[in-house]
């Protein structure tokens, strides 16, 4: 096949235009997110902005529906000058942010007290993730402080919620990141578990990098020197970073090594005293072109007693050593020693330090799904987020779960709720022991799914506007405590009934109408006295017989249907919604400065437990 020379210059016009299109978006893919999903919530703020980095944050009130707004005036960042605090009687406050399930991801929760109650009493509280207990938050007056975590979403939905642990230390919230990453990123560790930040160093640099240098947004703190040690940078404009865990290419173009050929670098990665499961990640590049004739760098890395294989750093690129399931502590050790045939000493670029720890596997999927149900008929119970039954100490004031490794919905307690209209079907809560829903405004019939749960042991509908029949799928459930008293239009019998006339075709009389009365017979009088007077009295002792007949078949058949007028109390759960569960005031908003905002970078710290981490970096 021949091909003419016009075809040709179209062709070749056509590969240019299309190659110079490609380097477009390439580079359009460099300076904005990619991922599926890079959430930037400002808690405490009213409206959208964008920061110095080219961040857009977005008002918390789309993912939680509790706390109230504070302002901190005089900060020097914007996004830390507002918070959403949680002054509340709840167990804890939650934020919730859509995901795809089975991503990865990286969530990072900010915290500035900033004296925004003029107390001067900084606060501590536990943070939650996805029903995981992740660390207890310690405030200062003046820190910022922020905690991260990455980890494989198990659901559709991601929580992070703030829980009161002491009297008086309110929790808050000043900002939530959710950040995809890539699937094959941090995945040396299995998706049970989640990876929590300790430290994220940028060796041999004085600035914080983040988005848009790192598309993930990863903060990397700067290490700039210690002593011993010479800070050195690239002279390549551009690096190459095709490491697994895709460091960004500024981060890549600094390093920290040694002053003389033959020294070390001891790096120590302050975990605290006690020995907990680590993950490491280490990433090196060369600075320069080396001549291959005359220099070489090659050396181990150590940490405790496990070693890698040589490392070698290539020019304009990156390479990353990963140490997985070890142990280490404050007093780990981890040390790059030169080979035997090097020339040069070693050399470090970046480095992440993560404790791996066990997420929870959360509460039963279908009850969730069945709870959501509720929720969706119910706004009263839609200010409830996050996992109803973990952490342990942490559940919905509104359920009862199971001690299970994945817990159960065994009970609804949701007695004066002020629920008005029909019940959605929520028979998806199999293991339901307890539906407690009396003192509300509950209408319609009495739907039959509430006779399906075998585990049920209490149903308490008393005090609603329910109507029709009792299901005799419910009302012939010996072992079942039934109370539905209180309900005007409600009959005993499983068959249809008529409220209007009082009774139905069957003599079923509607629970809590009063007495139907009696039908009135239409009798024949006889003009002979003597008849009437042998027949009278036989009359009324027929009918008396006949009353007390049909009296005792009526107080059989009401034990049959098992309802009392007096509803039982359960001991030691919530009667009611919650105390203070409205917002009691609403604090001075911030509105966003779009003219002298700054840049929300290097200047938080961050802190894992009660602790603050320090890096300590010596030479051997």
């Amino acid at each position: 096949m021949t091909q003419s020379a016009g075809t040709m210059a179209i062709s070749n016009t056509t590969q240019y235009f299309f190659s110079i299109t490609l380097l477009l978006l390439l580079f359009a893919l460099q300076i904005s997110p990619t991922t599926a999903v890079f959430v930037s919530i400002d808690c405490g703020t009213t409206e959208s902005y964008i920061d110095g980095n080219n961040v857009v944050w977005t008002p918390d009130d789309l993912y939680t529906s509790t706390g109230v707004n504070e302002e901190i005036p005089g900060t020097v960042s914007q996004t830390m000058s507002t918070l959403r605090a949680f002054p509340n009687a709840r167990t804890k406050n939650c934020y919730s942010v859509d995901v795809d399930k089975g991503e990865r991801l990286l969530v990072r929760a900010s915290f500035y007290y900033g004296d925004y109650d003029k107390r001067s009493s900084p606060p501590s509280f536990d943070l939650q993730l996805d029903g995981t207990r992740w660390v207890a938050v310690t405030t200062a007056v003046d820190a910022r402080v922020y905690y991260e975590v990455i980890y494989v979403a198990k659901r559709a939905a991601i929580s992070v919620c703030v829980a009161q642990t002491l009297p008086n230390n309110v929790p808050f919230v000043s900002a939530i990141e959710v950040r995809s990453l890539e699937t094959d990123m941090y995945n040396n560790v299995d998706a049970s578990s989640g990876l929590f930040l300790i430290r994220r160093f940028n060796f041999g640099s004085n600035e914080t990098i983040r988005y848009p240098d790192d598309t993930y947004d990863r903060i990397w703190t700067p290490v700039a020197g210690a002593s011993g040690l010479t800070a050195v940078s690239s002279d390549s404009l551009v690096m190459l970073t095709d490491a697994a865990d895709q460091p960004p290419s500024r981060v890549m173009q600094t390093a920290l090594t040694t002053s003389t050929s033959s020294g070390s670098i001891l790096l120590k990665p302050n975990l605290g005293e006690e020995e907990v499961p680590a993950y490491i990640n280490m990433y090196f590049a060369e600075m320069s072109e080396l001549d291959s004739t005359t220099q070489k760098r090659e050396f181990v890395v150590r940490v405790g007693n496990e070693s890698s294989d040589p490392v070698k750093p290539p020019y304009q690129g990156a390479t990353e050593t990963t140490f997985f399931n070890l142990t280490a502590s404050g007093n780990t050790s981890i040390t790059l020693e030169p080979t035997a045939t090097s020339t040069l000493p070693p050399i470090i670029s970046a480095m992440e330090v993560f404790v791996v720890s066990p997420l929870a596997e959360g509460t039963n999927s279908d009850d969730m799904d069945a709870l959501s149900v509720l929720q969706e008929q119910f706004k009263q119970l839609q200010e409830w987020s996050g996992d109803p039954c973990l952490p342990v100490k942490f559940p919905w004031e509104w359920v009862a779960c199971s001690s299970d490794e994945i817990p159960r919905i065994t009970a609804l307690h949701l007695d004066g709720f002020d629920l008005s209209g029909p019940l959605p079907d929520f028979s998806g809560l199999t293991a339901l022991e307890t539906i407690d829903m009396h003192n509300n405004s509950l209408t319609g019939e009495i739907p039959d799914f509430l006779g399906t749960f075998r585990n049920l042991k209490e149903l308490n509908l008393a005090d609603n506007d329910f109507s029709g029949p009792v299901p005799s799928s419910i009302s012939s459930n010996s072992k079942l405590k039934l109370q539905v008293s209180g309900n005007q239009n409600l009959c005993v019998s499983g068959n249809s009934c008529d409220t209007s006339s009082g009774t139905d075709e069957t003599g079923t009389t509607p629970i809590g109408s009063g007495s139907s009365g009696e039908k009135k017979k239409k009798k024949k009088s006889s003009k002979l006295p003597v008849i009437l007077g042998v027949t009278i009295p036989l009359f009324l002792v027929f009918w008396a017989i006949v009353g007390l007949l049909v009296l005792s078949h009526r107080r059989r058949k009401a034990a049959v249907a098992a309802v009392t007028a007096t509803a039982a109390g359960v001991q030691g759960k919530a009667t009611g919604p919650p105390q203070n569960m409205q917002m009691g005031f609403m604090g001075q908003v911030l509105q966003s400065d779009d003219n002298g905002a700054e840049e929300y970078k290097e200047d938080i710290e961050q802190q894992t437990g009660s602790e603050q981490y320090h890096h300590s970096i010596s030479t051997a």
